[in-house]
């Protein structure tokens, strides 16, 4: 099992170029089920997680050409041989439920294993499948697997019960093919759900109001291929920034998207970083220790959950104290304990942490929970003193591409050991 290796201290100072997306890769990957002509799909990351996606649409019977090096990925689905997403493929990936409706859609049955993915919360999907119920499908749950199936599919309303982006990509995924009228309420406005919605009109269908709480899509007959770029990932973008805030230096993030990271902008530049932005780039100076920002999860546009780790890991060693209260997940704070290990003052109290800022960290032996949690432990060691070790560092590789070289790039001490 591989590790990171990673010595503190340095600033960091030079460019970055920002991956794709892996949380509108991965929905998008699956709406190659929807055509049987090509879909071209371009900057889509090289992560775990893509991987495990390609070999499950191989799986299908989908044909899928994946140029790595350019990042670019042709699927197409023009002779499907099966309906069933088994449970050695589902088991590392929440997204494979993804997989549910478009099979429904096109197949009218589908078989997909109950997902797993990192152990932050319980997030069921009884969301999904209440939704799919609404448009007309027979459901059913037994022996680890969802059974869907249907004779026909048609437009309804469909309002969940909480804001999800995983049952909105699900529904958007499923109503585009439906007849009849979709109208979807309480809609989640995430990027990746409007980055989804574009590439699904790009193939024809008839998508409005993504972006907002209600969205409305009017079923076609058909979808037919297309050509697409992934945007963005704003993830990775602000793990970088939250890096570049504990080590100081100057960053110039590259084929970013400024306009997904509001929130997370605003909190960084409350911390005492200098931003300048343009349409796809970002320019970042850190000369000061970092103040410390409270913050509350929650949907965007606000605070996203997949940030609190990495600013966590900022504020653990910035001026004062911080509250941040995590509203999404209620398991996100396991990287807690290993950023204490490191020298962190933090209390937890249920859904809160209290952050008292200290002055320094030290390098230690420490173990990753989850992918967000790994990120943290990275920006954390490269503020520490001396040497830090990072264990179970697979998380890491579900969804960032190529993170220890970007960061040598700019500056940074940190090597992967290989243990295999």
């Amino acid at each position: 099992m591989d590790k990171l290796r990673i010595v503190g201290g340095n600033p960091l100072h030079g460019e970055i170029t920002i991956s794709g997306a892996k949380n509108a890769a991965l929905p998008i990957l699956f709406a190659c089920l929807l055509t049987d002509e090509p879909l071209e799909l371009h900057n889509v990351p090289t992560l775990n997680d893509i991987d495990t996606t390609v070999k499950l649409l191989t799986q299908l019977g989908v044909n899928v050409q994946w140029n790595k090096a350019e990042n670019k990925i042709v699927l197409q689905a023009s002779q499907l041989i099966s309906n069933e997403a088994p449970y050695e493929l589902v088991k590392t990936m929440r997204a494979s439920i993804l997989a549910l409706g478009p099979l429904l859609a096109r197949l009218k049955s589908s078989k997909v294993s109950l997902p797993g993915g990192c152990a932050i919360g319980l997030r069921p999907v009884d969301q999904h499948i209440k939704g799919l119920e609404r448009l007309g499908a027979t459901i059913t749950v037994e022996h680890g697997f969802v059974y869907a199936q249907c004779d026909e599919l048609t437009g309804n309303s469909i309002r969940t019960d909480m804001v999800t982006v995983g049952g909105t990509e699900q529904f958007l995924l499923t109503a585009v093919l439906a007849k009849g009228t979709t109208i979807l309420e309480n809609a989640a406005k995430e990027p990746e759900v409007v980055d989804l919605a574009n590439l699904l009109n790009a193939m024809g269908a008839k998508i409005s109001g993504h972006g907002t709480d209600r969205i409305v899509i009017q079923g076609v007959p058909s979808l037919h291929g297309a050509t697409y770029r992934v945007v963005a990932d704003r993830i990775e973008t602000g793990t970088f920034l939250c890096a570049l805030g504990v080590t100081g230096g100057e960053l110039w993030l590259r084929k970013a998207a400024p306009d997904t990271l509001g929130a997370v902008l605003d909190k960084l530049i409350e911390a005492g970083m200098q931003i300048e932005t343009g349409a796809d780039w970002i320019h970042a100076k850190m000369d000061k220790r970092p103040r410390a920002v409270g913050f509350k999860t929650s949907e965007y546009p606000g605070f996203p959950t997949d940030m609190q780790a990495q600013l966590m890991a900022m504020n653990v060693v910035a001026e004062g104290s911080s509250v941040m209260v995590e509203n999404i997940f209620e398991n996100r704070f396991m990287h807690v304990p290993e950023l204490m290990r490191m020298g962190a003052k933090i209390t937890l109290d249920g859904h809160t942490a209290v952050v008292e800022g200290v002055p320094q960290l030290y390098g230690a032996k420490v173990m990753a929970t989850d992918l967000r949690a790994s990120a943290s432990l990275v920006i954390a060691a490269l503020a520490a003193e001396g040497e830090t070790i990072i264990d179970r560092i697979y998380h890491l590789d579900r969804g960032y591409d190529q993170m220890a070289e970007k960061l040598r790039s700019v500056g940074a001490v940190i090597e992967r050991i290989s243990t295999s």
